[in-house]
């Protein structure tokens, strides 16, 4: 991967408002490839006290969009399907991975998979992007 574009989105990614105000950290960023981090705090409870399904899937798009922007270009996502399969506490500190499973010269496809600090599988997702074409603004 360009380290150019790696460094450019990492600071990109620094400024973004909702990646701060929901607590998540770029752990790792390689050619179809990110790691997101974010502890889920008692502001992100839904109406039965559990972490919301929102922001395990706002964690999930956040590796999502570094991952697929790794090629340089501008890649918006077309189509995002999301599974639950257990719930995690609140306190619970989270971690997602994005990795591109196939790609055309317009389209990617993602896998994302969301997990305990502990192993436990909290979620996957399987995302579709549209490659636009135009070079990342912020490059």
């Amino acid at each position: 991967m360009d380290e150019q574009i790696k460094s450019a989105i990492g600071a990109r990614f620094e400024q973004e408002p909702f990646a701060q105000r929901c607590g998540v950290s770029l752990i790792d960023l390689a050619e179809g490839y990110a790691r997101v981090e974010m502890t889920c705090t008692p502001e992100m409870e839904n109406i039965f006290g559990m972490v919301h399904g929102g922001a395990i899937f706002s964690l999930a798009d956040e590796a999502f969009q570094l991952a697929c922007n790794t090629s340089g270009t501008v890649t918006v996502a077309l189509s995002v399907t999301m599974n639950y399969h257990s719930a995690p506490p609140v306190g619970s500190r989270l971690s997602a991975e994005a990795r591109l499973i196939s790609q055309t010269r317009k389209t990617g496809n993602y896998n994302i998979t969301v997990s305990t600090q502990e192993g436990v599988l909290v979620a996957t997702c399987l995302a579709l992007a549209y490659r636009k074409g135009d070079p990342l603004p912020f490059l």
